[in-house]
């Protein structure tokens, strides 16, 4: 299994961890029954593979996570990036620019964050 792939459920099942972290697999599993009506063991079926995968820890019954939401979907980026695009930012950059025209607000926010990666 990839690492940052997730299945539209195991991408439910993640959100509705980091919003709550740290949380009880009790506390989970009830989470669970009521938001997508699971059973004990399903719950526990794909805490085990996300776990697995290095995303959650279920240490002692407290389930918290690896990384944060923000860093998953940074790694999503970059793979996606990587299989795309050759891991080439400019790339994607110039194919996405040539069916969406940027506003000036994005172009702002693009050179703000080149403006602190210079300088940092």
């Amino acid at each position: 299994m990839e690492k940052y792939k997730l299945g539209e459920m195991e991408q439910k099942f993640a959100d509705l961890i980091w919003e709550h972290e740290p949380i009880t697999t009790r506390e989970l599993i009830e989470l669970c029954a009521e938001t997508f009506d699971w059973k004990r063991t399903t719950t526990y079926t794909m805490l085990k593979r996300l776990c697995d995968r290095g995303i959650f820890v279920n240490q002692k019954g407290i389930v918290s996570s690896l990384m944060t939401r923000d860093e998953f979907l940074a790694g999503q980026g970059e793979k996606f990036l990587e299989e795309s695009f050759g891991g080439s930012l400019p790339r994607f950059l110039a194919a996405f620019t040539r069916r969406k025209k940027l506003s000036d607000k994005e172009i702002q926010e693009i050179q703000k964050l080149i403006n602190e990666y210079k300088e940092g």
